[in-house]
């Protein structure tokens, strides 16, 4: 510490100093370590190198707990740390990379399974054209900033910083002597190439869907909203997975309220990890209890992200899923596909319509067929073809109950059988058994046909989640109409209909624009408008901007 002599003779201290112990003040006392103790000042202890320093620091806490945390400056110290914190020595790909230099020795700390050799070997190759006697942390940044091909290289003195970025992928560059490692980007993930998505195909289109890789994702989607005004926000959930989860959003449309709330719902998550990636973010972030309905619209297409995002909705990606979540979302948007945006507004309202009628006959056909079949005496004339030609074995009910598991029987059993042997596997399920079951007498044909048509309202319906929960609606139809007949599926039908209108997206109502009633939204929804008369983004995002084509 350097002192000068003020204008009245005596020894002044530069700002932010307390008067040493021992040295002569003002007024020529000195000052005891008693005062130095009471000072209400920010007192500096006596001492210099590392620990005067470390001392210096402003906000520092405590030394037990900073000690802690602090890279040792020793080698030997740092791999006795990595060894009780890193499994370093008995996990094989975490690796530390010693060598001399000069008189000191220097240390690369990396995952080999993340590891980019060929920038790695660069980074070797230029750290030799420094000198050994002038190698320090900062000679070594400089270097590695200005001459080294990677995209980032940070400085850290926290161990349990360098321990997470090393487990992300990067290599912490470490010199012995040195309280500080340089963090260098230098990892490169295992990822496939985009492909087509696997549950929204189209006939014509993009077949670049998600992977697992989520800045391959965020590139798909930035590849066709090349907005400056577009944002990706980095957060980590899980204390042990330390997953990357990724929110993008248009600043100047979407509303900064359902953004700020989906910020606060992720940032509250406390969970040691997130393996299943986006669908146990989903159960964290959204409190929906039992609920079967699902309040998220999961996507695998990055044109559908870029086109709801500039409608001001939310995206939601997790590192490890090839899927996305859109917020807030609606039954109807549940409905949507993208196929109908690939054909004209004419197709593609016909199409809207068929997967409409579709949905609807996966979750009525059957429960009113079986009100009709079981009770003639209610049945309208006009119906007089509803009903059973021939006697089963089996009451009806029974048989629609193990129609129904047989069917989710095949649909497990298709995916998990090796796609060379899926179809020979649908066949024999469906024509083998099927078959017999009828000739044999344990089902009727219509128990077989209804159920048919049933399963494949399901398989229409754009959203896997939402099929499901048809799947259990109408289970439970069925057995209300067989328990309390008419007045059973008149009420199970109206609970049904009460729980979807009180059922909110992230503060947005869930049969919008049905409930609340928007006329001009409705008609948007069931009629694919021309692009050119498409001019106002929904209501429901409230977003910033309304209008999506300039007056």
């Amino acid at each position: 510490m350097q002192t000068h002599t003020g204008l009245d003779g005596n020894l002044e201290l530069p700002n932010g100093y307390d008067w040493p112990i021992g040295l002569p003040m003002k007024d020529g006392e000195t000052r005891s370590e008693e005062d130095s103790g009471s000072s209400g000042g920010q007192h500096q202890p006596s001492g210099t190198g590392e620990e005067a320093k470390e001392n210096r620091r402003p906000g520092r806490q405590s030394d037990s707990s900073e000690d802690v945390d602090r890279i040792p400056v020793s080698l030997g110290e740092l791999k006795k740390k990595l060894e009780e914190e890193t499994g370093l020595g008995v996990s094989f790909e975490v690796h530390l990379r010693e060598m001399p230099f000069g008189d000191r020795r220097l240390a690369f700390l990396f995952l080999t399974v993340f590891m980019k050799d060929e920038t790695m070997a660069e980074v070797m190759t230029r750290l030799s054209y420094l000198q050994p006697d002038k190698l320090d942390g900062e000679a070594a940044a400089t270097c590695l900033s200005r001459y080294v091909p990677v995209m980032q290289v940070e400085k850290t003195e926290s161990f349990s910083a360098m321990i997470d970025q090393v487990m992300m992928g990067n290599t912490a560059f470490y010199i012995e002597g040195e309280p500080q490692v340089l963090l260098i980007d230098a990892k490169q993930y295992p990822a496939r190439t985009p492909e087509q998505p696997v549950l929204e195909k189209v006939v014509r289109g993009s077949n670049d869907g998600f992977t697992e890789t989520l800045i391959v994702n965020v590139g798909l989607v930035r590849r066709r909203l090349r907005d400056r005004k577009a944002v990706f926000e980095m957060m980590k959930v899980g204390m042990r997975s330390q997953t990357d989860v990724c929110i993008g959003y248009i600043q100047d449309i979407a509303d900064p309220r359902l953004v700020e709330s989906v910020r606060d719902k992720i940032k509250t998550i406390q969970i040691d990890g997130i393996p299943l990636a986006d669908k146990q973010l989903e159960e964290m972030a959204i409190d929906k209890g039992w609920n079967p309905f699902p309040q998220v619209r999961y996507t695998e297409r990055p044109d559908v992200v870029a086109a709801q995002m500039l409608d001001g909705s939310v995206v939601i990606m997790t590192d490890t899923s090839p899927s996305a979540m859109l917020l807030p979302t609606t039954l109807f948007d549940l409905l949507q596909h993208a196929e109908e945006n690939r054909q004209n507004p004419f197709m593609g309202t016909y199409l809207r319509w068929v997967r409409f009628i579709g949905v609807f006959m996966s979750l009525f056909m059957l429960p009113v067929w079986y009100l009709y079949a079981a009770n003639p005496s209610i049945r309208p004339d006009w119906l007089w073809f509803v009903g059973v030609s021939q006697d089963a074995e089996l009451p009806l009910i029974l048989q629609f109950v193990i129609a129904e598991i047989g069917i989710d029987l095949i649909r497990l059993a298709a995916i998990h059988t090796p796609a060379p042997l899926v179809t020979a596997m649908t066949l024999l399920a469906a024509i083998m058994i099927g078959d017999i079951a009828v000739k044999t007498g344990l089902f009727v044909n219509e128990v077989i046909l209804y159920s048919a048509v049933s399963a494949i309202g399901m398989f229409v319906t754009p959203s896997y989640e939402l099929g499901l929960a048809n799947r259990v609606v109408r289970l439970g139809l069925l057995l209300l109409v067989y328990v309390f007949k008419a007045p059973g599926f008149v009420v199970g039908t109206a609970v049904m209909f009460i729980i979807l209108s009180c059922l909110r997206s992230f503060n947005r109502p869930y049969l919008w624009p049905f409930i609340p009633f928007n006329g001009t939204a409705l008609m948007s929804i069931l009629f694919r408008r021309p692009l050119w008369s498409n001019i106002r983004r929904p209501s429901i995002n409230r977003a910033k901007k309304v209008r999506k084509q300039p007056v």
